[in-house]
């Protein structure tokens, strides 16, 4: 019997597989099986290879073949098997050592001709094989991708061919590059483009500043949008961990770049068509989704009314918890999913309430049931509320309206307060919590009382009145200050009212 090594991922967890090749006698012709709890996607590479072995003017020989994907009890999807398959075929045929191949984790799916093409998970299954001193065989596509796990031991061929002469000894494969490109989600945009909105800056600043989660409302052309997706540019660079895991997750959803990593912080913008499994993830294997992809970076809800206020539960759990569990019938599957969630909504259905020239006959009724379709107990999770009001056309052309910052000098502000952030704590202001945000966000007697009588005049729940503590905190770490005082938990305040200001969101 021939055994190799192969892995599938359950979330973020390795599972490793053990590929078993078994020759026997007693047939006229020959016979392949796939057992194992195998999907059709592994089942039918018994005909992929099939094909491969006959463009290497190969066959399998008349006895019957039987392929073990164990553990038994594991499901197994995916087209990544039909490489190591194939090794164990060879192998059992005398082409390929196994003494040779039994020391590499191998993956990759199989063309016709015999190409290896790409597969998902090489990222995370190089990175598996580097903790437990193996190798790995991966496609030629993504030597590159199983560098960035720091590792060497790697084979990355084009072709089964390659593979074959490799270990033949008539050709020797390189060592992929450690290709020093990055991903390309870089863009030129700038928030000094942003014309007034100076409070919607503001809180976008302490929102990037905390890591916080921020809603926008206001009417339609305000710069809602404009603003959101300037956040990316004022927050601080990712670490050396968060590109790692950051660039795993896109690994296993099929959406990293071969030749880099995610070096800049995710901004996903998500359309409210929009269904639950893709913000949650899931499907037959259990994939990460939208709230995943986002770890360590954004995620941009536009229009946030407009979503299936089901789907926009599903936010609730991963806002406080960092993570998500998807439960399938036949496994369960954990995500990291610490995204900034920022939002953006009209206050009514036409998005002018308020504006007694352009909003319609039906106002102010129909804002109510517009902003009911949003739950309380979600917006008692968004951190920071803000009334973005409408900026004249004519304003937006005048020169002399004085020096704009750009996203470089906010950053700058932006960094320096994560810093003292993660010096004093270890993480942002917005995961603080229980014994860590009573040691680190401290208020004298006089502040709590005034936060006190504040919070019982605008009936805000305990979750509230420990996102206002947060957001003083990352106020006071933009001054520079070590100590909460009181203009910084009146800011604070002024950010989660009773109704959301004059548009009346209740």
């Amino acid at each position: 019997m021939i055994s190799l090594n192969s892995i599938i991922f359950n979330g973020m967890d390795a599972t490793p597989i053990d590929v078993q090749v078994q020759l026997s006698a007693g047939l006229a012709k020959p016979e392949f099986n796939i057992i194992g709890l195998a999907d059709r996607a592994v089942k039918e590479s018994a005909e992929r290879i099939r094909n491969v072995l006959s463009a290497l003017n190969m066959s399998l020989p008349p006895k019957r073949l039987t392929v073990n994907l164990s553990p038994a009890d594991v499901e197994k999807s995916g087209s990544h098997f039909d490489l190591p398959i194939l090794c164990g075929i060879l192998c059992a045929i005398g082409v390929l050592p196994e003494n040779e191949l039994s020391k590499y984790i191998i993956t990759g799916e199989v063309g016709l001709n015999g190409a290896i093409l790409k597969t998902d998970g090489v990222l995370p299954a190089s990175v598996w094989a580097t903790q437990h001193n193996m190798g790995i065989i991966c496609p030629g596509d993504q030597g590159t991708e199983a560098r960035w796990a720091g590792h060497t031991n790697i084979l990355a061929p084009f072709h089964v061919l390659e593979l074959i002469n490799h270990f033949k000894g008539t050709q020797i494969l390189p060592l992929p590059d450690m290709a020093t490109t990055i991903n390309d989600n870089v863009t030129n945009i700038d928030m000094a483009e942003v014309h007034g909105q100076a409070a919607a800056k503001r809180a976008l600043e302490i929102a990037a500043a905390g890591g916080h989660a921020m809603l926008m409302v206001g009417p339609p052309g305000s710069g809602k949008t404009m603003l959101a997706s300037r956040l990316p540019t004022i927050l601080p660079e990712m670490t050396p961990d968060e590109i790692l895991e950051t660039s795993v997750i896109y690994s296993i959803a099929g959406q990293l770049n071969g030749r880099s990593l995610v070096t800049h912080r995710p901004f996903r913008s998500v359309h409210h068509t929009s269904s639950a499994v893709s913000l949650a993830g899931g499907g037959a294997d259990a994939r990460p989704g939208e709230i995943s992809l986002a770890h360590n970076g954004v995620l941009f809800l536009d229009e946030l009314p407009e979503f299936n206020r089901a789907t926009l539960e599903i936010l609730r759990q991963p806002m406080e918890a960092g993570k998500i569990m998807i439960a399938r019938a036949r496994r369960t599957a954990v995500y990291p999913a610490r995204f900034q969630l920022i939002a953006a909504m009209n206050p009514c259905p036409c998005g002018h309430l308020g504006n007694a020239a352009l909003s319609c006959s039906r106002a102010p009724r129909c804002a109510e049931a517009y902003q009911n379709k949003i739950s309380g107990p979600l917006l008692d999770r968004i951190d920071l509320h803000v009334d973005v009001d409408p900026v004249n056309p004519w304003d937006m052309n005048k020169s002399d309206s004085g020096p704009v910052e750009t996203s470089a000098q906010i950053r700058a502000r932006v960094v320096a307060a994560r810093e003292r952030q993660i010096a004093r704590q270890g993480k942002p202001n917005a995961y603080l919590d229980g014994a860590e945000l009573d040691n680190h966000a401290k208020l004298s007697d006089e502040l709590t009382n005034f936060l006190n009588s504040a919070a019982e005049k605008m009936g805000m729940s305990a979750r509230g009145y420990n996102r206002i503590r947060r957001i003083a905190r990352t106020i006071a770490d933009l001054r520079g200050c070590p100590d909460i005082e009181m203009p910084d938990i009146a800011e604070a305040l002024s950010y989660r009212p009773i109704n959301r200001g004059k548009y009346g969101v209740k």
